[in-house]
């Protein structure tokens, strides 16, 4: 292709890119001239057809996607896409303007699944950050709750506080805290027990860690 056709090509692409036009039929207008010219890449057909079905275009796609913005764009899409697919065409099987408006569903089909995907990239990114924000808060929840059960344990007798660090911070059985601080099994499990009772009752009390006994 020489300069000259890259810029009639050129020029052909951006006239279907232009905003439409009144829509006012050309009373000059002849179908098959412009079919033909258009076949034949010319851009003053397209400029031609653009005038004459860019009206139909554009309503079809305001009636489906409800937004005039949009439907403009579907409308350019529409006419760049027949320009550019112009081989496709053939004017035996129906008429230019049935094969633009077969070409523009196709494009409102596209662009209603866009606006489904990016529906859904919102939920989903919008759950994601709920999601965060609820890890976030349980984080620092749970956070708080360790620095009172450490606060509470501190308080403790130390033989109680030492059986119940181990079982809470070393996540030792009983018998691994009396085979490691020598204590019998029995003395073990009786400390556990007091110092639970009595972390229990001041937890109760401050009304924080119910659950964590």
């Amino acid at each position: 292709m020489t300069s000259a056709q890259h810029t009639r090509a050129d020029a052909a692409e951006d006239t279907a890119l232009r905003p439409r036009t009144s829509g006012i039929p050309d009373p000059d207008f002849d179908e098959a001239e412009v079919v033909d010219g258009f076949l034949a890449g010319d851009e003053a057909c397209l400029e031609a057809a653009h005038r004459r079905w860019g009206p139909l275009v554009h309503a079809l796609a305001r009636r489906s996607l409800g937004d005039a913005r949009e439907a403009e764009d579907v409308t350019q899409v529409v006419f760049l896409a027949a320009w550019r697919g112009r081989a496709g065409f053939a004017p035996d099987r129906g008429t230019l303007s049935g094969w633009l408006v077969g070409i523009t569903r196709r494009k409102i089909a596209d662009a209603l699944s866009a606006r489904t995907r990016r529906s859904e990239l919102v939920a989903a990114a919008g759950a994601r950050m709920m999601l965060q924000v609820t890890d976030d808060a349980a984080g620092v929840e749970a956070s708080i709750d360790r620095v009172l059960l450490a606060d509470e344990l501190s308080r403790l007798p130390a033989p109680q506080r030492q059986v119940l660090n181990l079982a809470f911070y070393d996540d030792l059985t009983q018998t691994q805290i009396a085979e490691l601080t020598g204590w019998p099994l029995g003395t073990v499990k009786s400390h556990a027990r007091r110092g639970l009772r009595r972390l229990a009752g001041r937890l109760k009390e401050g009304g924080a860690l119910e659950c964590a006994v």
